[in-house]
């Protein structure tokens, strides 16, 4: 499962069945190592840790999305794949080259580290991870699959929580969860992210002097959004209100699941 393999190529492997935290820093290192050792050019990328915290049934969606980042993706992402009757750590960790760069240039190794994990190892995590995150650089967390307990467990170790409010049904519950995260973490919300071109054109319309003041005129506001994407709608709502001072009443939700509230100045 490597993040980059359009286009890095696997450069070295190692695996191991019930092992330790030890044991497999040990083993990157040594990886990191042999690979230097067949080209100078090879340096390791150095700019990001990545912890995900999937289920095992549904790695294979994470992996895709993993894979769409690109020459973006994480210098070493970590990923705990877990399964309920798993009682072992194994691990795998790969490391990746570019399959081109130009001859004069260095070439950045990235590393993935899969954990097959179980349910019983999630509450200690930190102990897990620590030993395998790259020192100096941030860590980011990322639980698409939710379990609270790997992700409390993370929170002193990383410095940015990555979420996603649209895998909740509810939008008031992702609105909560996140909130709650917001007192322990730094957030980034892809729901959050995916408004930014209706923002950023709702700025730009406005932004010539003579328009600003047709601002203070809306009167009706109909937000059209795809069925699973109601928080995107609601955190648009948000900052349209932060940015007008607005106060909002809460939603109203009817039959057929339109959502209604008001704001007023």
């Amino acid at each position: 499962m490597t993040p980059t393999a359009a286009e890095a190529k696997t450069d070295a492997v190692w695996r191991e069945r019930d092992t330790t935290p030890a044991a497999i820093e040990k083993a990157l290192r040594g990886l990191l190592t042999e690979a230097r050792g067949r080209s100078e050019r090879y340096v390791p990328a150095r700019s990001l840790n990545l912890v995900c915290i999937v289920d095992k049934d549904y790695s294979g969606e994470v992996a895709n999305r993993l894979r769409g980042v690109g020459r973006f993706a994480a210098s070493r992402t970590i990923v705990c794949s877990v399964s309920p009757k798993q009682e072992t750590v194994d691990a795998v960790a790969t490391i990746a080259v570019p399959s081109e760069t130009e001859s004069h240039l260095h070439a950045p190794m990235r590393e993935t580290v899969v954990l097959e994990l179980g349910p019983k190892h999630l509450r200690h995590l930190e102990t897990i991870i620590d030993p395998i995150v790259v020192t100096d650089v941030p860590t980011v967390v990322w639980s698409p699959h939710d379990h609270p307990d790997a992700l409390d467990a993370l929170l002193g170790l990383s410095q940015v929580v990555l979420v996603d409010s649209v895998d909740e049904p509810d939008p008031a519950d992702a609105i909560t969860r996140v909130r709650s995260l917001m007192d322990r973490s730094y957030i980034v919300d892809l729901s959050w992210l995916r408004t930014t071109p209706w923002r950023e054109r709702v700025a730009a319309t406005f932004d010539p002097a003579p328009l600003r003041g047709d601002l203070r005129l809306i009167s009706n506001l109909v937000l059209r959004h795809h069925p699973e994407s109601a928080i995107c709608g609601a955190l648009f709502v948000g900052w349209m209100a932060s940015r007008l001072n607005w106060e909002l009443t809460p939603l109203s939700v009817d039959s057929a699941g339109t959502r209604t509230g008001l704001a007023h100045t």
